[in-house]
């Protein structure tokens, strides 16, 4: 048993002071991912600041007619939220793939923004891994990778990020909202993560101390057309093979606009660009939409055992587009 030090205040200004105050401390939301950590020996914080009853929950419409999400709002909350499924459902959609009822009851939204990898070594402090322990090595490469990355991995690291969530994030442009003592700040989500490079261990551009306080979806993001499709191992609650968030804009059989972000296949949400790009004004077809995909995935580098992952994200984003083509139809 490690001691450490549980805390709840009672406003933002004092959970700062407190997490600034000592370097192992860390926020506590739901604790479906930290308190797993530390009963395994993988975190190890001195102090616990409980931010869950901070006036951070609860889902409005932002300033510019898009939808703020409070950090302490549950998942469930979240995903059940009318607004969220009218105008962002595969966000919705998302959320609900992502952990099973009890989970979603207890996770909030900042919570999932800050989840770990499940990598397995990451989770095994018998084994090397550059996570955990920078310098130590990643045993993924050589070892057992059949569901880690092929795109934007590094021989430092080779692991996914897990959230299903972030990538339905990632594809309607959320912005990410936090304080720190000295007052109040704002990331695009697509600056929020980290590339692996050569330091996995720092996956966020959070300074440390920073307590997210809100997620913001912008207006001009929104679309009631949109579909995120989740590929697992099992039909229960299992992690992505190749996840898939996307919206589609078709008028008159051509693509106007595309939004669409790949979960399971990096070590943060993948926003597919090159493949928005190669469908822009052209024809809303499964060829196009296979020549799109082809695009994107032109960058992929399989590992020995993961290459079925090409194949598996191509399949799936020519599903889900040509989905919403029929759906725009």
């Amino acid at each position: 048993m490690r001691e450490f030090t549980y805390q709840r205040p009672a406003r933002v200004r004092d959970a700062l002071a407190l997490v600034a105050a000592d370097d192992g401390a860390r926020f506590l939301g739901g604790g479906t991912n930290l308190v797993d950590l530390m009963k395994d020996g993988i975190e190890t914080p001195t102090r616990l600041v409980d931010v869950r009853r901070l006036p951070l929950d609860g889902i409005r419409e932002a300033s510019d007619g898009g939808v703020a999400v409070g950090a302490t709002t549950t998942n469930s909350d979240l995903a059940a939220h009318p607004e969220v499924r009218r105008r962002y459902p595969a966000l919705s959609q998302a959320v609900l793939a992502g952990a099973s009822g009890q989970l979603r009851n207890m996770a909030t939204v900042g919570g999932n923004l800050m989840q770990r990898t499940r990598c397995g070594y990451f989770v095994d402090l018998s084994q090397p891994c550059n996570k955990r322990s920078p310098g130590s090595g990643c045993s993924a490469i050589a070892g057992e990778h059949h569901n880690h990355a092929i795109l934007d991995w590094s021989e430092h690291c080779a692991a996914t990020h897990p959230s299903d969530m972030t990538v339905a994030l990632a594809a309607f442009d959320a912005v990410v909202h936090y304080e720190t003592p000295d007052g109040t700040h704002a990331i695009p989500l697509s600056d929020f993560y980290l590339p692996v490079g050569g330091t996995p261990q720092r996956e966020t551009a959070l300074p440390h101390g920073a307590l997210i306080t809100a997620v913001t979806l912008p207006a001009t993001a929104a679309s009631p057309r949109s579909r995120y499709r989740k590929v697992r191992e099992r039909a229960s609650y299992a992690f992505a093979n190749v996840s898939v968030a996307a919206a589609l804009d078709v008028h008159e059989g051509v693509v106007q606009g595309a939004r669409i972000a790949l979960g399971g296949v990096a070590s943060r949400p993948w926003r597919a660009h090159a493949a928005e790009t190669a469908l822009r004004d052209a024809p809303a077809t499964p060829d196009r939409f296979r020549a799109a995909a082809d695009a994107e995935l032109a960058a992929a580098r399989p590992l020995r055992d993961n290459a079925y992952k090409v194949t598996l994200a191509r399949n799936l984003i020519v599903a889900v587009l040509s989905e919403l083509a029929h759906r725009a139809e």
